[in-house]
């Protein structure tokens, strides 16, 4: 498979998205500078962590308006699977690909630490691999990644699957004691209405291999490109 990581003036994330795709997963993957116009022979497109711009105005907030951005959303516009992690997932929600915004973390503190995911709808490219309920341990970094969204849109996002993975306890609990940032309903990843773009705030590519503490990341990953092959086969 052909992944294309995005890369802004901040981002601090995109080799490591590259390593983990073509050294542990053993695809194709090649960095697009935030001026390009084009997205090329690409099956994915990872908007990677870091600090886009420098979070200046606020984070994700020029980074929606570069030049590469607008190539992304066509490719999503048209089924293109599209991953935005950290600060890719407040990129996302800035550019309308997702809905909801991330704002300052509940106590006003930069988190730096594994935490627990529990994993929702199954029938998604992105957790296709992990049954309803799985637990994931995966780091996070962030100082805004508290998800906000109006009451409606919080109840459409349930009833449509949308909410792919909460923060939660080792056993599966979603306590406020297990929520590091204060997001609503213990949010840390969602996707679209259409499934095809998704946005975490944990690392996954920090997790995917033994060295690092875990590989429990590579599940996001793997899912992935199982969808992107059977979508080919089809």
């Amino acid at each position: 498979m052909n992944f294309s990581v995005l890369q802004f003036p901040g981002s601090n994330c995109d080799q490591d998205c590259v390593h983990v795709l073509k050294n542990v997963l053993g695809h194709n993957a090649r960095l697009l500078w935030h001026k390009d116009t084009s997205l090329g022979d690409t099956d994915a497109v990872i908007v990677p962590g870091g600090f886009s711009y420098g979070d200046y105005l606020r984070t994700g907030a020029i980074a929606r308006y570069s030049n590469i951005m607008a190539a992304v959303k066509q490719f999503a516009d048209r089924g293109g699977l599209v991953l935005g992690i950290c600060n890719g997932f407040q990129i996302l929600c800035e550019a309308g690909l997702l809905p909801g915004a991330l704002i300052r973390n509940k106590g006003i503190t930069f988190r730096c630490e594994f935490v627990w995911l529990r994993t929702g709808n199954p029938d998604t490219p992105f957790t296709c691999k992990a049954p309803e309920g799985t637990l994931l341990r995966i780091p996070i970094a962030h100082g805004e990644g508290c998800y906000f969204a109006d009451a409606e849109t919080l109840k459409q996002m349930e009833a449509n699957g949308q909410i792919l993975w909460r923060y939660c306890d080792r056993h599966g609990n979603t306590t406020p004691e297990s929520n590091p940032n204060g997001s609503l309903l213990n949010i840390a990843g969602i996707c679209n209405a259409q499934k095809n773009v998704a946005g975490l705030m944990p690392h996954p590519e920090r997790a995917s291999e033994e060295i690092l503490s875990g590989h429990d990341g590579r599940i996001l990953l793997e899912s992935m490109v199982q969808f992107l092959e059977n979508r080919k086969r089809s």
